[in-house]
């Protein structure tokens, strides 16, 4: 490939500019395709060049496959970056970018579709020797019955194509399992197009752990140890750090070593998190499932391994073996992300889009900012509701908590309602600093109404 490679990128917000200062430091240059009302974000500011796509709605923009394609050829682009959300895990859009002669940073679009079915990626995982919880497909909801009388309560009633907790139900008795199969196949079909969902027995008290893959097009693949994100609200993480504390060192071991079958055993190209439930007290691990794509809270694993995942990213896409080997990669102090929203805590964490009129984030020794804000933006009611990722690096967890919590009382915002006191107030929980929270701990904490 000669000349200056040029990359397109499909996604907007904090993960949008991310890539495009991954590019710059390359030396590429960028494309940004926007929505019609995002033209003046961060992105768009510092992008090389931006075009209009479609209209504010996702599904005319962001997730219109035609367009996407259209304005990464008609701009000369070699490779399409999907970060995350949107058609990051489409294995169709992934096919039609190698049939139009752009690189796809991601994985293979087999790998994509092996992985964005939830039924395909457990049974994947069986066949390499990862365990897996009871359950299984279902096709009506006698079939549903049977299989749950088997499998046993509390149990998930969960969408085969989907994330994000849509389509998601538990189910803590049988008398609840109808509703809970209407909601969720309906869910499924309207979110995802495909109501197909499945029973999982529900891994009570469990933490959710998660493993960074990376691997190359030349048959490498290493993992860049664990995240923990078991604080979280309806399935959506609020708060995650590298390395987890809840671990027990044998089982540590064991997560690795599941991460690294499953992606030597797909032949695994890119960045890749392979998730688990782990059981404190009896020490059980189940897997959950593969996200083909950059995470969220990639910058924790950043921090902590002082690896750019998204350059080394879009360099094995590109062709590029690994620079570094398993031996190479170690983890240093501890790292904490949390996940600052245009959200309401008062009422359920509400979107509150609107008017940014101050937005002044302190700078502190040890803490990093991904944010696309600024004064005087007009935060849109059409998408996600992420306003800043802060992640603090410490020596030790007790520090990182500790410049996170400064990081976020100092931070002045004014405009629509943030979870910024839900933050700061979760930080000073004894449930949280001495990490003994499981995936429904927030959950519990709204419904029994001691938070916010």
């Amino acid at each position: 490939m000669s000349g200056v490679r040029r990359v397109y990128i499909a996604n907007r917000g904090e993960i949008a500019l991310r890539v495009i200062e991954a590019c710059e430091r390359l030396g590429y240059e960028t494309v940004l395709g926007v929505s019609s009302v995002d033209r003046e974000t961060l992105a768009a500011k510092r992008a090389s060049r931006v075009l209009v796509v479609g209209g504010p709605r996702s599904t005319d923009s962001y997730l219109n496959r035609e367009a996407v394609l259209h304005a990464a050829l008609s701009t000369g682009c070699h490779a399409v970056h999907p970060g995350y959300g949107f058609l990051a895990e489409s294995g169709d859009f992934a096919r039609a970018c190698a049939e139009n002669g752009l690189i796809f940073i991601g994985p293979k679009p087999e790998q994509l579709e092996t992985l964005g079915d939830k039924l395909s990626a457990r049974a994947f995982a069986e066949s390499v020797g990862v365990p897996v919880s009871p359950g299984g497909q279902t096709s009506t909801l006698e079939e549903a019955t049977a299989l749950a009388e088997k499998t046993g309560f509390p149990l998930l009633v969960k969408a085969a194509y989907g994330g994000g907790g849509r389509g998601m139900k538990l189910v803590t008795r049988m008398e609840e399992l109808p509703e809970a199969w209407r909601v969720a196949s309906s869910e499924a079909a309207s979110a995802f197009g495909d109501g197909t969902v499945f029973l999982e027995r529900f891994v009570s008290a469990a933490k959710h752990i998660e493993v960074q893959i990376l691997g190359d097009a030349h048959g490498a693949c290493v993992h860049l140890g664990e995240r923990e994100c078991s604080v979280q609200f309806r399935y959506q993480k609020m708060l995650e750090e590298a390395p987890s504390t809840a671990l027990h060192p044998e089982d540590r071991v064991k997560l690795f070593d599941y991460a690294i079958k499953i992606g030597r055993g797909l032949g695994y190209r890119g960045l890749g998190t392979v998730e688990f439930l782990y059981n404190v007290g009896t020490r059980e691990i189940s897997f959950l499932e593969v996200n083909p794509r950059v995470q969220v809270e990639h910058p924790v694993t950043e921090a902590v391994t002082g690896v750019d995942l998204v350059r080394e990213q879009i360099l094995v896409a590109f062709g590029g073996t690994l620079p570094f080997t398993q031996n190479d990669i170690s983890v240093e102090g501890h790292a904490v992300e949390l996940r600052l929203t245009a959200q309401d805590p008062e009422h359920g964490l509400r979107p509150t889009p609107g008017r940014l009129k101050r937005w002044r984030p302190t700078p502190i020794g040890g803490v990093r900012w991904e944010t696309h804000m600024y004064e005087g933006y007009l935060f849109p009611p059409y998408y996600d509701a992420l306003m800043a990722k802060i992640i603090a690096w410490g020596p030790s967890r007790e520090d990182a908590l500790r410049q996170a919590r400064r990081a976020v009382d100092e931070l002045e915002v004014e405009g629509p309602t943030t979870n910024r006191a839900l933050l700061s107030k979760l930080l000073m929980l004894s449930a949280v600093t001495e990490n003994s929270v499981t995936t429904r701990w927030l959950e519990d904490q709204f419904n029994e109404r001691k938070l916010p």
